[in-house]
């Protein structure tokens, strides 16, 4: 390795299926991760199939102009798994085969009341100078070379195996790697516009290398992640990264609704326990997506009483006593049903609060007067009703996403009021 220059480190994802549109490569993203917490930086990532001729071409290419190079994928009993015998065609080395490694898989089977197939003694041939990861979730055996001056790290495809080992046998060595600490976090926020949060933070876009500052947009929530590094110590990396933190919390104030990236009914659920408040939904448009999110945090019982999906009108007036002629007069998809929505799933629970949206998620069912995306979500407590009106953006996912996302945050912004003295 160069030592007058930064290491460049590649990453190889291997697998046929990763070249199509069904599969993401989502183990580039936490080594990624995982790399840039050591203050190394990805130079390269590819992704190639299993073919003999693109694979070995692939690792000439990467060790031509990468110290550093992980490749995960192809070390399965399969025929087409062939990165282990790619990379020592490659490096001419030797494939050495190892008895310890065929009877470890060997026992794996028996344990699970199998016979170990016979096309599994591939996985117990090393590339000769290799170490053995061991693979504590599977058959395949990570390895690490280090050979040329360079660093050649092979990993399992599946993530529920590669990130055991990355954790377990491959962050320890790469501490010798390390050129910086690194602390990092995730604001996330909602009820503004991307525009609107860069008008009031483009100035706290950090100048040094060694704070680093993104903002990423999705449909009803804004994310601001944050990263700072230092070459000395964790506790100076965090101290650098509390202070732009705190920039940017006193900028955007409650429309952050996690420093630290949870998700939003995480925290609505916490504000719901902390409060001693509990709640009841009622949902038209969202067809139970708010019910799901609430109940998708553990312990979600000790707030969340009742969920009502009521579609049609019928089930708005037999559920939650709406009355016919509010619908006839005002439509479905109206404030005032939205409150009768939220008042009647309350009334029907005897919660503390009642949350009821109705709304068109589109692509069909729109008019002129109320549009694809026209939403109304109310919120009823004892000190009454509030409702918003809102036209959102984007196909039916997205729109039934962000009213939902609106939902609670009503609840999140209602709870933070009565908090306060």
């Amino acid at each position: 390795m160069r030592q007058d220059e930064p290491l460049r480190t590649e990453i190889i994802a291997v697998g046929m299926e990763l070249l199509g549109p069904h599969f993401r490569d989502t183990n580039s993203l936490y080594l990624t991760q995982k790399l840039e917490d050591l203050g190394l930086d990805v130079s390269f990532k590819t992704i190639v199939g299993d073919d003999w001729d693109n694979l070995t071409l692939s690792l000439r290419h990467s060790l031509s102009r990468a110290d550093f190079v992980i490749a995960s994928g192809g070390l399965g009993p399969t025929t087409d798994d062939r990165t282990r015998e790619a990379l020592a065609h490659v490096l001419e080395k030797k494939l050495n085969f190892r008895e310890d490694i065929l009877e470890a898989i060997r026992k794996r089977f028996e344990r699970r009341g199998m016979t170990m197939p016979a096309v599994n003694k591939k996985q117990a041939y090393v590339i000769e100078g290799a170490e053995v990861l061991e693979n504590k979730n599977g058959t395949a055996p990570g390895l690490w070379l280090e050979t040329g001056g360079k660093i050649i790290l092979l990993l399992p495809g599946p993530p529920q195996e590669l990130i055991p080992m990355f954790e377990e046998s491959v962050w320890p060595k790469l501490q010798k790697l390390r050129n910086f600490f690194t602390s990092r976090t995730i604001l996330k926020t909602t009820g503004l516009t991307e525009s609107e949060i860069e008008e009031r933070i483009f100035d706290l876009y950090p100048q040094s290398p060694e704070i680093r500052m993104s903002t990423l947009a999705y449909p009803g929530q804004i994310e601001i992640h944050l990263a700072a590094r230092s070459p000395k110590n964790p506790a100076e990396a965090k101290k650098r990264l509390d202070r732009l933190q705190e920039a940017i919390l006193d900028r955007l104030q409650d429309n952050v609704f996690s420093p630290e990236g949870k998700e939003l009914e995480e925290v609505v659920g916490n504000l719901l326990r902390n409060n001693n408040k509990s709640l009841a939904t009622a949902e038209s448009c969202t067809g139970g997506l708010l019910g799901n999110r609430i109940t998708n945090v553990s312990g979600s019982s000790d707030y969340f009483l009742l969920g009502v999906v009521a579609y049609s009108n019928k089930a708005k007036v037999r559920l939650l006593d709406i009355p016919m002629r509010l619908i006839d007069e005002h439509g479905a998809v109206s404030l005032e049903v939205a409150q009768a929505m939220a008042a009647g799933v309350r009334e029907k629970s005897q919660t503390d609060l009642g949350l009821g949206i109705t709304g068109i998620a589109g692509p069909t069912g729109g008019t002129p007067e109320k549009p694809v995306g026209l939403v109304y979500v109310a919120l009823n407590s004892e000190k009454g009703s509030e409702v918003t009106k809102n036209l959102f953006l984007g196909n039916r996912e997205a729109v039934k996403f962000q009213s939902t996302q609106r939902a609670l945050d009503m609840i999140r912004r209602y709870l933070l009021k009565i908090k306060r003295p």
